[in-house]
């Protein structure tokens, strides 16, 4: 199965929600909380940005959206395990969760399929 830019562009905006109240619900230190909420508000502005269906502005195309999410992937995995250096195992897990949960959504999404906008 692979995703279409609709489907991933709904993702993106829960994926938004998700970084937004992560610092709380999960009680992530202070130096997380605020990778977290530049993370989250970076990704706000992907979307918004991003040339498909759920884009308001729609300037960057989905594929460089997509060259993006893999780049940050990347980045999320070295964040981890400086985040669990400096402020323990559950910034750690957390990030290297998340980098998962990127990566993932980046292997299953058809960055050539743009449904009609």
């Amino acid at each position: 199965m692979r995703l279409n830019s609709r489907i991933h562009g709904a993702i993106d905006y829960g994926v938004v929600m998700f970084l937004l109240i992560s610092p709380v619900y999960f009680g992530l230190a202070t130096v997380t909380s605020t990778c977290t909420y530049i993370l989250g508000i970076v990704h706000f502005f992907l979307t918004l940005f991003t040339k498909f269906e759920l884009g308001i502005v729609k300037i960057i195309p989905f594929k460089i959206h997509g060259m993006i999410e893999l780049g940050v992937a990347i980045i999320l995995v070295g964040l981890g395990f400086y985040l669990g250096k400096l402020e323990g195992d559950l910034s750690k897990y957390y990030y290297l969760s998340f980098a998962i949960a990127v990566f993932a959504t980046w292997l299953i999404t058809d960055y050539n399929n743009t449904a009609k906008q």
